[in-house]
């Protein structure tokens, strides 16, 4: 079995494949930077008590991380478990991608993972938008070169600051609005943020179709927030909750 194992700035999630690439159990843990590496090895322990699994099944792990101060303690921990290291995504783990950035080392590991999992699902050219804590587009062309992105505050993180920069505003949480046009200070928030962010991505992915000439553009999105967004965008984009997962079991398969 593989774990798989993404480090983000809010959550860290977890999975557990099979030899079949069959995930047998996807779980979030919040994601805190002050974590020794033994209670990070507590949290993993009772994931797998929790869905009945052994340590001992595991035969590796990788590890995809967007918090440097937290890698060390996870490995740590993840070595201690497993009796091996894991694989890191990063400089030197071959993705099959040609990265085309001024600075390679400045592509996030999750970005990469997605667009992995991309080119294996999609043809190019390719828009992946993985919507979490910061909404990170990014665009693959043909012969599998990751061109670059955007990145934009997250949807939470625009609430958030709302709600604090705003002295009359409160804090809400991210639901499907009940109308477009809104009649209280909540309603007028939730569709702001949902048919705001929807008409965000809606551009920029018209402006991104414009520089392939108006060759067909396949658009996958994953993240917390995704399922929330997509549904009020005019463009057809197709939500794949387990991208970013599917994304570290093929670089571990390049790498093993």
């Amino acid at each position: 079995m593989l774990l798989a194992i993404d480090v983000g700035n809010s959550n860290t999630s977890v999975g557990l494949f099979d030899r079949d690439k069959q995930l047998r159990f996807l779980a979030s843990l919040d994601t805190d930077s002050r974590k020794t590496a033994d209670q990070i090895s507590i949290d993993l322990m009772n994931l797998f008590a929790l869905y009945h699994f052994r340590f001992e099944d595991v035969t590796g792990a990788i590890l995809c991380s967007v918090v440097p101060p937290l890698n060390f303690m996870m490995e740590k921990a993840l070595a201690r478990l497993l009796g091996k290291p894991p694989m890191v995504v990063g400089p030197g783990v071959r993705t099959g991608l040609n990265i085309r950035l001024a600075v390679q080392s400045q592509v996030g590991a999750d970005i990469v993972a997605d667009a992995v999992a991309a080119l294996e699902k999609f043809e190019p050219p390719i828009v992946t938008i993985d919507m979490g804590t910061a909404t990170t587009i990014g665009v693959i062309s043909e012969g599998r070169n990751y061109e670059g992105g955007m990145l934009l505050p997250g949807v939470n993180v625009s609430l958030e600051a709302l709600s604090r920069r705003a002295a009359q505003l409160p804090a809400i949480s991210l639901q499907h609005p009940k109308v477009l046009i809104g009649k209280t200070t909540e309603d007028c928030m939730r569709s702001g943020i949902v048919y705001g962010t929807a008409g965000m991505l809606d551009g920029v992915i018209d402006r991104i179709r414009e520089q392939f000439s108006g060759r067909t553009l396949s658009v996958v999105a994953t993240g917390g927030n995704a399922p929330v967004i997509v549904k009020y965008c005019r463009n057809k984009i197709v939500y794949d909750k387990y991208l970013l997962m599917d994304g570290l079991w093929a670089i571990y398969q390049k790498n093993k």
